[in-house]
């Protein structure tokens, strides 16, 4: 889970969704109570789950390391073959504006003569 958290690509989508999530809770007065509660809510729940579940994951601790590694280097082989991972939400938007532009520009090139 780290691993995937630290992807340039998911690393800066989440950003981008934290911003605009806070964004909208300064902005809607009534929406920031609701948000409030729904984040006490988790946090709650989140609590209770881990508390409950923690004696269950150091018994499965070995088959966990096992799965993580393997996540691990299926993961790494996914960053080798989708480079567009390594790359921030704002950088793959700037390159398909360009890429469009361009396409566009052809087009118009290709219509006119």
């Amino acid at each position: 889970v780290k691993e995937v958290a630290n992807l340039s690509l998911v690393s800066s989508a989440c950003d981008v969704v934290s911003a605009a999530y806070a964004s909208t809770k300064e902005s809607h007065p009534y929406l920031k109570s609701v948000c409030a509660a729904a984040e006490k809510g988790v946090q709650s729940v989140t609590e209770a789950t881990a508390s409950c579940v923690q004696p269950v994951l150091a018994t499965l601790e070995p088959h966990v390391a096992a799965a993580s590694e393997y996540a691990s280097k299926g993961l790494d082989k996914l960053g080798e073959k989708l480079p567009l991972l390594q790359k921030p939400v704002e950088q793959i938007l700037s390159d398909t504006k360009e890429l469009v532009s361009s396409r566009v520009a052809e087009v118009k090139e290709a219509v006119s003569s």
